[in-house]
């Protein structure tokens, strides 16, 4: 393995640990206010031990989530220093409040574990949704970066120059939006399904089902909820997309050539060597409505691109398909769940329902590892969209594959014990609020 491609597993590796805990992070801070919330005016200790089991999770995922994203933030000054050495002062701002964020995040967290009867009971509330809110605000901050990488702005660029920064400009670029918009949607889906899915299927064993049902109608509600909207996003990123960056939608949709009433295409295999793409199905004029809310208009293909611009096809397209289909596998889940609590109630306590979202407990976090996917690999060969290329931008400094190496032991390390850690947190719920009779047998 080559140095550059051992620089980009290595970030592609650390992005596709941290973004996992990131979005945990950002959203079971809320789930945990709410079953709060639900204790403080109802007295049901149910919530009182919900919220202490979920901040425990919490805890748990706030600890590896701020070391993997330290370890990030290393990362990309030491695998890519030409690119910090330019970029650095213009996108610092999103950085540097995500800090901010992060140690409000980091207080309000340490208040509210060790706040029990210690503070106002609505004070000790509060604190719990300040770690959300915190977080949420900390995520947020972290893709418009990202999204500044897709969208270079607040800079003018002149003979190699980058002058007369605003900081400001590059922090609300024209990316930031539409990406923290599905971002953030994407968070709340893929935690709140495989929330759900872990407590339906404690519900299925019939462990402490009082419990583990609270804990399921919780979390179902924010994931069902993210993944109906969720479509609403993609199609403002979609649009968003075609209009900024033709090439990446081009590699997503396996789309080589540039025509009106362009066709969307679903599965399929690409063939870069002879342009075409084997075994999909082609949905006449939806890639133009789509891309620009017209069948009839014109989408540019990758030959309108230069060869040495061109993103790689294949990985793109894969997992844009994957992405899509868990997001609409998960948006049919939400419809059948949102049926079933307005006329089919008895519906929610059957095994067959609970099954599915057992199925579902993955889906989230693979769409969301496939849609970083798309919008790193679709980037290429830019590391700052056509401005500065990732190759140009890698360190000099030899050995980088050994560093890749050790980096994935330590990460399958860290994976091996999170998960020794919360099953033993999920063993731990008590006896006492098992009460069968709340959920039928299908």
């Amino acid at each position: 393995m080559d140095d550059f491609l051992a620089a980009r597993s290595q970030m592609a590796l650390s992005l596709g640990f941290h973004i996992i805990f990131s979005c945990i992070g950002m959203v079971m801070p809320f789930f945990m206010a709410v079953a709060h919330y639900k204790w403080l005016r109802g007295g049901d200790e149910t919530y009182r031990n919900l919220t202490k089991a979920w901040s425990k999770g919490v805890a748990i995922f706030f600890a590896v989530g701020a070391v993997s994203g330290t370890v990030l933030s290393f990362e990309l000054g030491l695998l890519w220093p030409k690119f910090m050495e330019h970029a650095g002062p213009i996108f610092g701002m999103p950085f540097s409040l995500e800090g901010t964020a992060f140690f409000i995040e980091a207080i309000a967290l340490g208040f509210f574990l060790y706040g029990w009867g210690r503070f106002h009971p609505w004070f000790h509330w509060f604190t719990g949704v300040v770690v959300g809110v915190s977080g949420l605000a900390s995520g947020i901050l972290v893709v418009a970066a990202n999204a500044w990488m897709n969208s270079p702005s607040g800079f003018d660029y002149v003979n190699g120059q980058y002058l007369n920064v605003d900081p400001v400009r590059a922090m609300f670029n024209d990316a930031w939006l539409s990406q923290a918009l599905h971002m953030t949607l994407a968070a709340f889906a893929a935690t709140g399904f495989a929330v759900a899915g872990v407590h339906a299927l404690m519900v299925l064993k019939r462990r402490n089902i009082h419990f583990h049902f609270r804990a399921f109608q919780i979390a179902a509600v924010f994931g069902t909820v993210a993944a109906v909207l969720q479509p609403l996003s993609g199609d403002f990123s979609a649009k968003d997309v075609a209009r900024r960056q033709p090439a990446k939608l081009a590699a997503m949709e396996a789309h080589f050539h540039t025509e009106k009433s362009a066709a969307l295409v679903l599965g399929g295999l690409p063939n870069e060597k002879e342009q075409r793409v084997d075994y999909a199905i082609k949905i006449p004029g939806a890639l133009s409505f789509l891309a620009h809310g017209n069948f009839e208009q014109e989408v540019t293909g990758l030959d309108r691109i230069p060869v040495a611009d061109r993103p790689p096809v294949t990985v793109p397209h894969l997992a844009f398909q994957l992405m899509v289909g868990l997001g609409m596998f998960m948006m049919g889940l939400a419809l059948l769940y949102f049926w079933a609590l307005w006329r089919r109630p008895h519906w929610l306590r059957a095994d067959w329902l609970l099954k599915l979202f057992v199925a579902a407990i993955p889906a989230g976090f693979i769409a969301v590892e496939a849609g970083w996917t798309v919008t790193e690999v679709g980037r290429q060969p830019w590391i700052l969209y056509g401005i500065m290329r990732t190759r140009d931008a890698v360190t000099p400094m030899p050995g980088i594959a050994y560093s890749f190496y050790l980096f994935t032991a330590v990460y399958l390390s860290l994976s091996l014990v999170v998960i020794f850690l919360l099953y033993r947190q999920i063993k731990m719920v008590p006896e006492l609020y098992d009460r069968p009779a709340l959920v039928g047998a299908a």
